[in-house]
C-alpha cells in the first residue's frame, strides 16, 4: 500500500510542553530504525523545514510542537530513538529496551535507508515488536525508505520495500529528506491523521461500552400468553 497524496501543509508553532487536553488533542509518534538512516533529519525537516545532514548519535530526543491540523490545534510529540537496531544475536534485547517508547507512542514510522540493506532488514523485527505491544491492527505504522535521492548507491529496490509493507499490512513510501520537504511533511501529516481517527474511534467505543442499556418494555403479547396459561392451569 502506498501513502495517499497530501497537499495541505502543517502550521507549526514551538511549545515547551504538550498541554493536557481532551482525546484527539494530543498525538504521540515514534520514529524507529537503524543507525544512520536519517531519523533525526526527518523529524527536524518536518518541524523546521530545514535539512541538517550531520547529527551526533542521539540517546532519544523528544520533540513537541503545536500543529494546526484540519481546523484543530493538536499537540504533537515525536520521540526520536537511538539507532541501535541492527541484525545481531542480541537483537531481542535491543528491541526490549525500546518497549517503553513503543508502549508510549500511538503511531510509528519505521525508517530504513535505501543505501543500507541491513537497515531494511531491521524493519520487520521492529514491526513485530510493535505488534506485540500494540496487538490492535489499527495502530498506524508506516514504512519509509529514506535517502531516495542517492540512487547511485541504492541497495534496496522500491519493490522490496513495497513487498515488505504489503506482507506486514502497512503503508510504504520512499522519500528524500534532503530534497523533498513536502514529502516528509506528508508522511507525518498522514500519520497524525490516522492516530487522530483511531483516538476518535476508541473514544466512541468507550462511550458505547459505558452506556447502561435500558430495560426492555414488557411485551404485551407475551404477557397475555402467560396470563392465559396461568388461567388455564387454574381451571384444570
Amino acid at each position: 500500500m502506498r501513502l495517499p497524496s497530501m497537499s495541505q501543509p502543517f502550521l507549526l508553532a514551538p511549545i515547551a510542553e504538550c498541554p493536557p487536553g481532551p482525546p484527539g488533542a494530543q498525538v504521540r509518534l515514534a520514529v524507529l530504525g537503524a543507525r544512520g538512516v536519517g531519523k533525526s533529519a526527518m523529524i527536524v525537516r518536518f518541524l523546521t523545514k530545514r535539512f541538517i545532514g550531520d547529527y551526533e548519535p542521539n540517546t532519544g530526543n523528544l520533540y513537541s510542537r503545536l500543529v494546526h491540523l484540519e481546523g484543530d490545534h493538536v499537540a504533537v510529540q515525536i520521540q526520536d530513538t537511538p539507532g541501535c537496531i541492527q541484525m545481531q544475536e542480541d537483537c531481542v534485547q535491543v528491541l526490549d529496551s525500546l518497549s517503553r517508547c513503543v508502549k508510549w507512542a500511538e503511531g510509528f514510522l519505521l525508517v530504513y535507508s535505501i543505501t543500507d540493506y541491513s537497515s531494511y532488514q531491521s524493519v520487520q523485527p521492529l514491526y513485530q515488536h510493535i505488534r506485540k505491544v500494540h496487538p490492535d491492527a489499527r495502530t498506524p505504522i508506516i514504512i519509509v525508505g529514506n535517502k531516495a535521492d542517492l540512487l547511485h548507491a541504492r541497495q534496496v529496490q522500491a519493490k522490496e520495500g513495497l513487498q515488505l509493507a504489503n506482507e506486514l499490512g502497512s503503508l510504504f513510501l520512499e522519500i528524500s529528506t534532503s530534497d523533498d520537504s513536502q514529502g516528509v511533511c506528508d508522511v507525518f501529516q498522514y500519520l497524525c491523521k490516522e492516530v487522530s481517527k483511531l483516538q476518535h474511534t476508541s473514544s466512541m467505543d468507550r462511550r458505547r461500552s459505558s452506556i447502561i442499556p435500558r430495560p426492555k418494555s414488557p411485551n404485551m403479547q407475551d404477557l397475555k400468553r402467560r396470563f392465559k396459561q396461568a388461567l388455564s392451569s387454574k381451571v384444570k
